[in-house]
């Protein structure tokens, strides 16, 4: 009998999802044999009548390597163990999640997202008895079984590419100008692209910032003639005043200061004699299509993840580790959050260029 495997993405989008559904695709129709189901919307396409469901065909992969975002869609608001209903509530709908996926005749899920993905997939299987197979996705770069996740460098490059415009304006006005990039809670797209990207100064969450520090490097540029400074603030970076607030309390913080990028130049009224400006990138750094490294990584993991059903290695996650791709169980993959090595060789390579940190 021919096996029938869903696969659906989830959480936010990011360059190279679509790269994953071709891989995957592709191989288990030309090889295995198989029939795949794309599940439309992450899991919410199970529950609507109809079912949302895409049958993948090799047709259906046509273009898709280079296009961004995702051709099945995805959400971060369908979590089936406290599924949102109209009055507000939510509500656990897993059980019929599962009879919706027996009624189709899957065998099992292909799950392509971050940690609250997978954490969900590893749910859906041990207490549902749905055999699932993780793909990780996530710009932020924080998922510490493997060394990169697909869409990071994608993220990386545009925000390069968004400090080499800033630099130009920035020297035209002698301005300060700050860029906040995304990352959640650890600093990996502020510190690579800020390195790439010949920043100033990188305010990551992992290093609350001095103010003073801040200021003092903008003052020294200023003496030697530098009169304008890059600052790449991760959404998730807070000063020294606020280190010691729950991860709750820093988030409120954040956004009643209108982001971590505001707050930074609020901090720095009165300590600098410079004009400021601040641009959040947003999701520019989700969009677009994924640069080689992310379309290569991600075709990588959807054969990877073929293999993984193949062998019936259901409940691990494709990684790459040590330049080899590879399955790893989810409960352990989603462990370990990965924030930035504060110590690491990353950071003092820039700390040993010049670039300050305020901590």
């Amino acid at each position: 009998m021919t096996r029938r495997i869903g696969i659906l993405t989830g959480g936010g989008d990011a360059p190279g999802l679509n790269a994953v559904i071709r891989a995957f695709t592709k191989y288990a129709v030309r090889h295995h044999k198989w029939e795949v189901v794309g599940i439309e919307d992450s899991f919410n396409g199970l529950f609507d009548s109809p079912r949302r469901l895409m049958p993948m065909t090799l047709q259906s992969c046509q273009g898709l390597l280079h296009r961004g975002g995702t051709c099945l869609g995805t959400t971060n608001r369908g979590d089936p163990f406290a599924f949102p209903q109209p009055d507000g509530t939510r509500r656990d709908v897993s059980e019929e999640l599962a009879k919706a996926v027996r009624d189709e005749g899957i065998e099992g899920l292909v799950c392509i997202g971050g940690d609250g993905t997978q954490a969900i997939s590893l749910r859906l299987m041990r207490e549902r008895g749905i055999p699932v197979v993780g793909v990780p996705k996530t710009i932020d770069n924080d998922l510490s079984a493997t060394d990169y996740t697909f869409g990071f460098l994608s993220a990386v490059d545009v925000a390069t590419e968004a400090l080499d415009r800033l630099h130009t304006t920035a020297e035209s006005h002698e301005r300060v100008m700050f860029l906040e990039v995304m990352g959640r809670d650890a600093g990996h797209i502020a510190l690579e692209a800020g390195i790439a990207g010949g920043a100033d100064i990188i305010l990551v969450p992992e290093i609350p910032y001095d103010p003073d520090r801040v200021a003092a490097k903008i003052r020294r540029r200023q003496t030697h003639g530098r009169l304008f400074s890059i600052v790449v603030v991760a959404e998730g970076a807070v000063p020294l005043s606020a280190a010691h607030l729950s991860h709750d309390e820093r988030k409120a913080r954040l956004k009643n200061g209108g982001g971590a990028a505001a707050i930074a130049m609020a901090q720095l009224e009165g300590r600098v004699d410079a004009e400021m400006r601040s641009c959040v990138l947003g999701h520019l750094q989700r969009g677009g299509s994924p640069v080689a490294f992310d379309r290569i990584l991600a075709t990588r993991f959807g054969v990877a993840a073929a293999d993984l059903v193949a062998a019936n290695r259901w409940g691990e996650m494709v990684r790459l580790k040590d330049g080899h791709v590879d399955g790893v169980p989810i409960e352990e993959a989603i462990r370990v959050y990965r924030l930035v090595d504060v110590d690491g060789e990353l950071v003092r390579c820039a700390r040993a260029t010049g670039i300050e940190f305020g901590g």
